[in-house]
């Protein structure tokens, strides 16, 4: 019988997050706080440099607005399983946030086997990497805000050898982010974990870490497939059904162990 231990995870925050401190509260009457975070899901490369040069942000019916962060290259691998980096913290006007847009520079790249390959952004760097966002900002609240980049989709291999980004982001916050987490054994089995809703429609992909250990974050409220399917033909791959999910909560399952055939 498949048993799923439920942890209290992330607080929803006012609407979607915490309200302020007093402090941060009387910063002004009219703006709401965002921190903007960036993670990733896992994918089979060495390496997927991106050049994050500039942020701005469109609230609804608005122009676009510039989001301060400091310009960075990221290793997005270095950014999953529920890990992350902070790209800003800003105050902006209360409303409707329509759209986050990021904007790249020259130096992005995918390391495959050993090799560095360029990555061909042209729209990035020119009109930026637009990511659909519709949250309404209340006035001195805080709001976490995470916009995973899934490396694995979206680099594509050109007839040519060469590669280009064809982005696949998407934002949550916490009041939108369901997490299932777990642990795959043995190790030597070289698992990846799929989880699946309707038992075909792959939402996302984790590779455990060095200790087996997965995250998946940014589901929405429901019940969902897990596939685990390991890349040592030795050992057979393993199906859990019905894992749950919802808002506010980590749903953690037990140690799956993959067996030898």
């Amino acid at each position: 019988m498949k048993k799923y231990l439920f942890l209290l995870g992330f607080v929803v925050l006012g609407i979607t997050t915490n309200s302020c401190s007093d402090n941060e509260s009387n910063t002004s009457d009219d703006k709401a706080k965002v921190e903007l975070r960036l993670t990733d899901a896992p994918a089979h490369f060495d390496a997927v440099f991106i050049d994050l040069v500039g942020v701005s942000y469109k609230m609804s019916n608005g122009e676009w607005q510039t989001y301060t962060i400091t310009p960075k290259v990221y290793d997005l691998l270095e950014l999953n399983n529920g890990l992350d980096v902070v790209l800003g913290n800003e105050w902006l006007p209360v409303g409707h946030l329509d759209e986050i847009r990021l904007l790249l520079g020259k130096n992005n790249k995918v390391v495959i086997d050993g090799v560095t390959h360029d990555l061909d952004t042209p729209s990035a760097q020119q009109s930026g990497l637009k990511v659909k966002v519709n949250t309404n900002l209340v006035a001195g609240n805080v709001y976490k805000m995470w916009l995973d980049f899934d490396a694995g989709k979206s680099i594509v291999e050109r007839g040519n050898g060469s590669y280009g980004l064809k982005p696949v982001i998407r934002a949550f916050t916490e009041l939108t982010n369901g997490q299932i987490e777990g642990k795959v054994i043995p190790l030597e089995a070289l698992a990846t974990v799929y989880v699946m809703q309707n038992t075909t429609d792959t939402l996302a992909i984790s590779i455990p870490n060095e200790t087996g250990y997965f995250k998946f974050m940014g589901l929405p409220e429901g019940k969902y497939t897990l596939k685990v399917n390991p890349a040592n033909e030795n050992f057979s791959s393993l199906t859990l059904t019905d894992v749950p999910v919802q808002f506010g909560k980590i749903t953690t399952v037990e140690p799956i162990t993959l067996q030898l055939k």
